[in-house]
């Protein structure tokens, strides 16, 4: 039996998604973030020492890292290359890009989102009176000379993507469109400078399968969707 460890609002509802997809068994081991720090619980350092989310124990051993989790669970189960580009010549264009939308989502696109939540969050952060002026001051420069532009680099690249083809690996869906889905729903929860239609249209042809309905109702309320 597959277990996922799953924190709440986390990357790891993306493994509950892959795992409808694929019409696996799991088990759904649940923790839920301290309301006042937003962080996992300590006991999931017992599961991985870095205590983060997801975490998935197949066969006894344990799989961390969103993107390397994916790759292993659809190397080992999706023998009929349902979600992943057949191993065939004329699909090796297919497979680069799907293998570079796997890892770029979490080695590219999330940085800057990141930065914008931590910027946001010191912001708004409670503290002395006379350092608020100077947080802001500081969040807000970050944000104008790097951390927005970067969002917005990000963002206009992946709309452009998104705008020569239907899925981030090619005309069909794969698991690079599970990886992706989470800087693309934490984008449209953040990042709101202007329309970007052909990702609003992603987030609509996701929504609606049935296999991440599913996973929502497994993995409990989501607030990034």
């Amino acid at each position: 039996m597959i277990q996922v460890h799953h924190l709440n609002n986390s990357r790891s509802q993306r493994v509950l998604w892959l795992l409808e997809e694929l019409e696996l068994p799991y088990e759904v081991i649940r923790y839920q973030r301290d309301p006042k720090t937003m962080l996992a619980p300590p006991e999931l350092r017992a599961i991985h020492p870095l205590g983060k989310s997801p975490v998935v124990e197949v066969d006894g051993k344990v799989l961390a890292e969103s993107a390397a989790i994916i790759e292993t669970l659809v190397e080992r189960y999706d023998t009929a290359h349902r979600f992943s580009p057949p191993p065939q010549p004329q699909d090796a264009d297919e497979r680069l890009r799907y293998r570079y939308w796997l890892h770029y989502a979490e080695g590219s696109a999330m940085p800057p989102l990141l930065l914008s939540l931590v910027f946001s969050r010191i912001r708004g952060a409670p503290m002395p009176f006379f350092a608020k002026p100077v947080a802001r001051g500081i969040a807000d420069k970050a944000m104008a000379a790097f951390v927005g532009p970067q969002l917005k680099l990000h963002l206009d690249y992946m709309e452009d993507e998104l705008g020569r083809r239907a899925w981030f690996a090619g005309d069909r869906f794969t698991a690079a469109d599970i990886q992706m889905s989470f800087p693309v729903e934490a984008a449209a929860a953040r990042a709101r400078d202007r329309p970007r239609p052909n990702l609003a249209a992603f987030l609509e042809r996701i929504h609606a399968r049935p296999a991440y309905r599913r996973a929502l109702e497994q993995g409990g309320p989501y607030a990034l969707a």
